[in-house]
């Protein structure tokens, strides 16, 4: 699962997936043992993360929806990792 972005102490990350149960481009947060799973329309597909963390990644993924789809089409038709700045830079 490349790593395409991090701060704050999150992690996030994108993966290639057939089959995949969300089918949307959505990436994975982790925080501290804590996951979740965010579809780059802000929508929460999976799990929880702190609500101070939370934040952070909606408001990332708010910034950045037309990066996240564009790695997600990379990585899914090329097998291409795009990375992604995150909020501090």
């Amino acid at each position: 699962m490349p790593l395409i972005s991090s701060f704050f102490g999150i992690l996030i990350y994108m993966f290639k997936e057939i089959n995949s149960p969300h089918k949307k481009p959505h990436v994975h947060a982790v925080f501290a043992g804590d996951r979740m799973s965010i579809a780059a329309d802000g929508e929460i597909l999976a799990g929880k993360l702190p609500h101070k963390q939370l934040k952070y990644v909606e408001a990332w993924v708010a910034l950045r929806e037309d990066e996240i789809n564009a790695s997600w089409i990379a990585l899914n038709e090329n097998s291409e990792v795009i990375k992604i700045k995150g909020l501090e830079g």
